[in-house]
């Protein structure tokens, strides 16, 4: 069901944010069940999110991938998570929560073996990781999976029509929430440091605040984090065993008339905008440059914070850009025909990839791109 919609891989490129050397954006493209829109922001020096939506005539496919310690683990999973999705999913008849878990668990596998190889040029590939948010419609079903703080939200419509209800639809897995650190607590009772309140937040072994992604190999086998060689960067980590998983969280809901559209984003949205805040601005506004627009306003936010305007945080560098908000990617996808397929704008015999430049700083600068890291 789902080969056709992910092969060929090609790239589909949009067009930059203007007046933003670090942001790309792509206003609107159709799928299957009605429209969707992209927007980027770079803030690190190298761009650690990853995004990218596939369609074809039966199925739109979504995914997120925020990356930490580097952008390894998040290109290299936007190379490989759909795919094996595409490849369980053939075996098996379709998806299915079953489904899901193999193609993560598959992904992570081929990160660590990965990993394994390039350990002695770059042992500090083992400090990479990236959360995960996947998204995927089929007829009148929604599948989200998530590892990490990357948030999937729906808007439907309110009952009298002039407002919007907002439901979250993945979990975040950071242990600024109260109830994932007394999970991680609880997991590891032998344990008193194995989440303590470091740098000004919560943090796993005073190290990570995501307690579930793929990669981070040195939190999940002991071998690495012990080595000398991987010392040269981190300090030890005395591990019994894994401190952090890759088992996402899995929802599964049938969508309904009312249903209108659905925003994924990873963390750098949501650390400047509320669900609700997010939602209110898709549902008032035009579609075209939607995806924009709230990549703007967090922007915005992030400016009124440091008591500056939007004009003046758009001009700061790669790099220290970081220091006012952290790399945003957000994804807008419209429901107009959810239990149909063949909506009108799509070209319903073609299979389409939209995915986000490797790093928008080269692409808008006309430089070489990175390429992303290969098997």
């Amino acid at each position: 069901m789902l080969r056709s919609c992910l092969r060929p891989l090609e790239r589909c490129f949009g067009r930059i944010g203007g007046g933003d050397g670090l942001m790309w954006h792509m206003d609107l493209k159709p799928h299957a069940y009605g429209e969707f829109s992209i927007a980027v922001v770079q803030a690190n020096d190298s761009l650690e999110d990853q995004g990218q939506v596939f369609t074809s005539p039966s199925a739109t496919f979504v995914g997120v991938y925020d990356g930490h310690g580097g952008p390894e683990a998040s290109r290299f999973v936007s190379n490989r998570l759909l795919p094996d999705l595409d490849r369980f999913a053939s075996e098996q008849g379709g998806l299915s929560a079953e489904v899901i878990k193999k193609a993560f668990r598959a992904t992570e596998e081929d990160f660590v073996q990965l990993v394994k190889r390039s350990w002695l040029s770059r042992p500090k590939i083992a400090s990479v990781g990236t959360c995960c948010l996947v998204g995927a419609i089929a007829g009148d079903t929604l599948y989200v999976a998530n590892l990490g703080d990357s948030r999937a939200v729906l808007g439907r419509r309110s009952l009298g029509g002039k407002s919007v209800v907002v439901e979250r639809l993945s979990t975040d897995h950071n242990v600024a929430v109260e109830e994932v650190r007394k999970e991680v607590v609880e997991l590891h009772p032998d344990d008193s440091q194995i989440v303590v309140h470091a740098r000004g937040a919560w943090r796993i072994k005073g190290i990570i605040q995501v307690s579930r992604a793929i990669g981070d190999i040195y939190l999940k086998k002991p071998e690495f984090s012990r080595d000398p060689l991987f010392q040269q960067f981190v300090s030890p980590i005395p591990l019994k065993r894994p401190v952090i998983s890759a088992e996402p969280s899995i929802r599964i809901q049938k969508l309904k008339p009312h249903d209108l559209f659905l925003i994924f984003a990873s963390d750098g949205l949501w650390e400047q905008l509320s669900d609700e805040a997010a939602a209110e601005i898709v549902f008032k506004n035009p579609r075209t440059g939607i995806a924009k627009r709230l990549a703007k306003a967090a922007l915005s936010e992030a400016a009124r914070k440091r008591e500056m305007r939007y004009n003046d945080i758009r001009q700061i560098e790669k790099g220290i850009r970081r220091h006012f908000h952290d790399d945003i990617t957000v994804i807008v996808i419209y429901l107009d025909q959810h239990g149909q397929v063949g909506h009108s704008k799509f070209n319903g015999s073609t299979n389409d990839c939209t995915r986000v430049p490797a790093d928008i700083f080269s692409f808008n600068s006309d430089e070489s791109e990175e390429t992303p890291l290969s098997t």
